[in-house]
C-alpha cells in the first residue's frame, strides 16, 4: 500500500480521473483508506497471488471457478479491512520481525530446506512472487497482533455458560457407532459368472474350515485387500457406502456377512469390532465446547471490532468493480 499525505491524496485521484486524450494514466486509485491509498496495481497483484494459491488447492474446475467468483467479489472490500488493520498495527507500533523469522525458520525446518534460497525456490515454484509471499506472510502476522490485542485477549468464557450448551446440545457430543472391518474383494471386471462363482465358494469353504480371515484374504483377495490382509479399516456410521453399512449393520463382531456386490465388485466383510453410538462425558466434551464457544465469541466480536474501525475512517471507494476492466 502506498502513504501518502490526505492533500496529496486527494490530488491523485483529481489527476488521475483528468487524465484523458493521449495522455497515458501511470496508476489509478481505486480507493481511499484514511492515509493511504489502494491502487489498481495493487488489487491486481493481489488477485494474481490469491490465484495462484487457489490454482494450489487443486480444486475440481466447477469448484474453482465458483471460488475465484467468490475471491473477485470479496477482494476490494478484504483489503480495505486488511488496510485498516495495518493502519492500526502502525499506530499501535507493532513488530512482527523476530516472530516471522522464527516462523520462516519452522517453516524450512518443516520441509528439509537448508537455506533460505531453498524457500524462495519453492515459494517461485507455485508461481507467487517471494517478496510479495513474504510481505503477505509478514502482514497477516500483523492483523493477527492487532486482532489478538484488541479482541482476542479480553474474551473470557465462564464455565456455568460451558456446562449449559453441553446439556443444551447433546447431539453435537454424541459420538456415531464405529466398525473396524474386514474385507474380501473380487473384481468383476475379465471374470465370469462361474469364474465368480467357483471363487467364491472356496473362500466360503476355507473360512468354514477355520482359515484365518486374513491368510484367506491375502491368498485369493483381488487389491488392495489382499495386500492389506483384509485390514479394510475403521469406519464411523454414515461412511461406508450404503449397501456396505446396511450389511455391516445386521453384523456382530466375529461375524461375517453374506457376498455383496458394490464398486464394481464383491465384497465379503468381517465385523471385528463395534463401539456403540455414546454421548461423550462432560469432561471429554469440554474442549470442543470451549473451543466452539470461543471460536463463536471471537467471530462475533472481531466482527463488531472490525465495523467500528471501519465506522471511524475515512473510506472512499473509486472502483467498486477494479477487475472488471
Amino acid at each position: 500500500m502506498k502513504k501518502r499525505a490526505a492533500v496529496l491524496v486527494c490530488f491523485a485521484v483529481f489527476a488521475t480521473a483528468a487524465l484523458s486524450g493521449g495522455q497515458e494514466v501511470v496508476e489509478e486509485i481505486v480507493a481511499i483508506v484514511n492515509e493511504d491509498i489502494i491502487t489498481l496495481s495493487e488489487v491486481r497483484q493481489e488477485f494474481a497471488m490469491l490465484m495462484a494459491q487457489l490454482r494450489a488447492m487443486q480444486f475440481p474446475p466447477e469448484e474453482q471457478e465458483k471460488q475465484q467468483q467468490i475471491l473477485k467479489e470479496q477482494l476490494l472490500e478484504n483489503m480495505i479491512t486488511d488496510l485498516l488493520l495495518l493502519q492500526k498495527a502502525r499506530e499501535m507500533n507493532i513488530s512482527v520481525a523476530e516472530q516471522l523469522r522464527a516462523t520462516l525458520e519452522k517453516i524450512k525446518q518443516d520441509n528439509n530446506m537448508t537455506s533460505d534460497a531453498d524457500l524462495r525456490r519453492a515459494v517461485e515454484q507455485q508461481g507467487i512472487s517471494y517478496e510479495a509471499w513474504l510481505k503477505e506472510y509478514e502482514e497477516t502476522m500483523l492483523k493477527q497482533a492487532v486482532v489478538f490485542s484488541e479482541v482476542e485477549r479480553s474474551i473470557a468464557l465462564d464455565d456455568a455458560e460451558i456446562v449449559q450448551y453441553y446439556r443444551a446440545n447433546p447431539e453435537e457430543f454424541t459420538v456415531p457407532t464405529e466398525f473396524k472391518l474386514s474385507a474380501i474383494y473380487l473384481r468383476t471386471e475379465e471374470r465370469g459368472d462361474e469364474e465368480l462363482e467357483a471363487l467364491e465358494a472356496q473362500i466360503d469353504e476355507k473360512l468354514k474350515a477355520g482359515a484365518d480371515f486374513a491368510d484367506v484374504a491375502a491368498e485369493l483377495s483381488d487389491a488392495p485387500m489382499n495386500e492389506a490382509r483384509g485390514d479394510l479399516g475403521r469406519f464411523k456410521e454414515g461412511e461406508l457406502e450404503s449397501t456396505l453399512e446396511e450389511a455391516v449393520a445386521k453384523l456382530e463382531p466375529g461375524q461375517t456377512s453374506e457376498w455383496i456386490f458394490s464398486r464394481n465388485g464383491w465384497w465379503l466383510l468381517r465385523l471385528e469390532e463395534k463401539t456403540p453410538s455414546h454421548l461423550m462425558t462432560f469432561e471429554e466434551a469440554k474442549r470442543k465446547v470451549e473451543e466452539m464457544l470461543y471460536n463463536r465469541k471471537s467471530a462475533e466480536r472481531i466482527g463488531e471490532y472490525l465495523k467500528e474501525l471501519r465506522e471511524k475512517s475515512y473510506v472512499r471507494i473509486l472502483r467498486p468493480d477494479p477487475l472488471d476492466r
